[in-house]
């Protein structure tokens, strides 16, 4: 192979960490230093230095720092008032460079560094996150480093070249004293590549980096070097598999190494595994950790070759021969009628505005079934040319029949992901009650949470679901003074997820009144995201409502037939389910009618669960339905012990009931409820699963 003509020693400066943490910081490019060396001649025909100014340096006073300041000429005076924009500097030197007669984006001529990261790790992504286009020659370069391990032989290194230093100590040269440069390793790496050329040394094997992520299909038999792959975790859930890749641009992702991971309800969890064609590759990508898209920092972790093969790999031999079209685009459709065709998707992607082809007509359409051969409502679309990709996805929410469909850009590995999730029977069975997960302790009776008309209470709806109890506090500013010792109480859903409402007991009516007044329609902001949030006063028995699942609080009967279920702002939810309760239908909670003053009766409330301040981890209705009254001494111990599974060993235990449930004396009965009617003695009893009125 015959060398470059022309090579160019690239100095470069970021205004943060220097040396091996080069670029870790996500500090911009403040100094860019161009020596052109004509190989043949051994001689430099041009050099060039530019400082960049930051986009931060007209906001921030210090810019620099103390690591790039010490031992060199640049100062934070010189960088904001010499420095140009990053891309007026690299336009500056292809203007420069043609000007020498030396074709820039030829075969002949190559840049050097010193190592990977300045081209990287710096560079290629700053140009990324600036929207900037780096001319081709940017994409292949030679390292010096590793070009004088290849000169000296690697059995001659005990360990790799680390910088500039050790690379004239292994060459037995002294640091270049006369320089022109603003930092002296510039000049330093001159000489070293001028000893390479003046010692015979062919450039040959240039380093590439990739900017297009190409497709690959991945076999759960594949091996997968788990040195190679690691985990991001925080990727906003709307990111497609070029996103992540531009987040790692500069460093070369495998084919088809990108996986987006999928939750158990088969949507982006934010995570994704990418695998790299090197470890070198993957030791820079962690030094990524916490850098940013946007506004979101990204966390990122080593992960092993199983943890690609879970998500990437797939079984499926349809999978292999739809992926294996060649398509360069793969879009998700979500939402499909269960009976859509592929002559209806093809309709749909070839009418509007701007229609588009699906590659191989009904072949380049994967429909997504259930093991029993029904539809999921998904499918996969395949289309040839990445032009095609703005025009199907500009049909996000149009309509097949009635039903709007959801676009997302797609890779390879979700497609196999996917296909193996909706293959496999256990994707499809209901999960385990949480109430099996509880640690065994007794239960309350409900007056542990406030009961009663007084509306001392306040409700939140609409809270970001990532809202804490912190936050709730910050929302309420010096209303939060007024609440009551273990007085939040956080409601979340069935599945253990919050449901965006809270109750609030506050240390009066008049504070309730006053945190609803001032705080209704109020915004709450939690990161980016800005939500207005609904307060509501209520009383106890409202919360308790809610909290318990419909079931009302005791009251007495006269206050029973005249007071509302629930405060203005409120909502009744429907009843708990009952087990065997079917053929009640009309069951729910009634208001019971006035009667004739009794004797003093025991009662007791349904049990529910309470937690301490500041919230319980779900809402006790999502744990416990109150079970049906078994009949007298036949309470299993089975039961008995589950009764005693259901709250946290830090909650608080009240001692029982003294002298034990009152009996009801049938003498204080009236005659008409002393006894059955003889007609009704020979109907059967009711099972243990049926309800039982009695009317008073």
């Amino acid at each position: 192979m015959i060398g470059p003509q022309h090579v160019c020693a690239l100095y470069l400066a970021t205004a943060g960490l220097q040396g091996p943490a080069l670029g870790s910081d996500e500090e911009e490019v403040v100094l860019l230093v161009y020596v052109v060396i004509e190989v043949p001649q051994n001689k430099v025909i041009g050099a060039q230095q530019y400082l960049v100014k930051p986009n931060v340096a007209d906001v921030n006073e210090n810019v620099l720092s103390e690591q790039l300041t010490t031992g060199t000429l640049i100062t934070e005076d010189l960088v904001k008032s010499a420095g140009q924009p990053l891309d007026a500097a690299l336009r500056s030197f292809d203007h420069y460079v043609r000007s020498l007669g030396v074709d820039p984006c030829s075969a002949g001529f190559h840049l050097i560094t010193d190592g990977q990261l300045p081209l990287r790790q710096c560079l290629h992504p700053e140009a990324c996150t600036k929207d900037l286009e780096l001319p081709p020659y940017y994409c292949t370069f030679y390292d010096v480093r590793k070009e004088v391990t290849r000169f000296l032989g690697p059995a001659k290194l005990e360990e790799p070249i680390q910088n500039i230093k050790e690379v004239l100590t292994y060459l037995n040269m002294s640091p270049d004293l006369d320089n022109e440069f603003y930092i002296k390793e510039a000049k330093d790496m001159v000489n070293i590549i001028q000893r390479l050329v003046s010692e015979g040394h062919r450039f040959e094997a240039p380093e590439t980096i990739n900017l297009v992520l190409e497709p690959g299909i991945c076999s759960k038999d594949d091996e997968i070097d788990g040195n190679c792959v690691v985990r991001a975790r925080g990727l906003p859930w709307q990111s497609s598999d070029q996103d992540i890749a531009k987040f790692f641009r500069g460093l070369n992702v495998a084919k088809g190494g990108v996986a987006l991971c999928l939750s158990p309800q088969g949507r982006r969890n934010g995570e994704a595994l990418v695998r790299f064609t090197c470890q070198e590759h993957r030791d820079m990508a962690l030094k990524r950790h916490k850098h940013h898209i946007g506004a979101r920092y990204i966390e990122v972790y080593r992960a092993s070759g199983e943890d690609f093969l879970s998500v990437a790999g797939g079984a499926s031999c349809e999978a292999q021969a739809f992926l294996s079209r060649g398509a360069q685009v793969i879009v998700r459709m979500r939402g499909l009628p269960y009976d859509c065709t592929p002559k209806q998707v093809l309709e749909f992607f070839a009418s509007g505005e701007q229609p588009c082809t699906v590659l191989d007509g009904p072949d380049g359409v994967l429909f997504v079934k259930k093991p029993d051969g029904r539809a999921t409502g998904d499918a996969f679309v395949l289309f040839a040319e990445e032009s095609d990709a703005p025009k199907a996805l500009a049909k996000h929410r149009e309509l097949i029949g009635s039903r709007y469909i959801e676009l997302f850009r797609s890779t390879t590995a979700e497609v196999q992901q996917v296909l193996n999730r909706s293959m496999d029977p256990k994707t499809y069975e209901q999960p385990q009650p949480l109430i099996a997960q509880l640690p065994q302790v007794p239960l309350l009776p409900q007056h542990i949470i406030t009961s009663g008309t007084r509306k001392d209470c306040i409700r939140l709806r609409g809270l970001p679901y990532e809202a804490q109890v912190e936050h709730i506090l910050d929302f309420l500013g010096e209303h939060a003074k007024s609440i009551v010792f273990q007085g939040v109480h956080m409601v979340y859903n069935a599945q253990g997820q919050p449901s965006g409402e809270a109750f609030i007991q506050m240390d009066s009516e008049h504070s309730a009144f006053m945190a609803a007044q001032q705080r209704h329609h109020r915004y709450m902001v939690f990161g980016k995201k800005q939500r207005y949030i609904e307060v509501f006063q209520c009383s106890g028995e409202d919360m308790n409502l809610v909290l318990t699942g419909g079931i009302p609080a005791p009251v007495s009967p006269a206050k029973a037939a005249t007071a509302a279920l629930l405060s203005p702002g409120g909502s009744m939810l429907p009843p708990p389910y009952h087990p065997g309760a079917a053929s009640f239908s009309a069951y729910g909670p009634v208001q019971i009618a006035a009667a004739p003053p009794m004797g003093p009766r025991q009662f007791y409330p349904p049990p529910i669960f309470y937690w301490p301040y500041p919230s319980p981890p779900v809402s006790p209705t999502s744990y416990y339905a109150p079970a049906l009254p078994p009949p007298p001494g036949a309470l299993p111990a089975a039961a008995a012990q589950q009764q005693q599974a259901m709250l946290s060993a830090d909650c608080l235990a009240l001692p029982p009931m003294a002298g034990g449930p009152v009996p009801l004396d049938a003498r204080g009965l009236p005659d008409t409820m002393s006894g059955r009617p003889d007609h009704d003695k020979g109907r059967p009893p009711f099972g243990h699963s049926r309800y039982v009125e009695l009317i008073i």
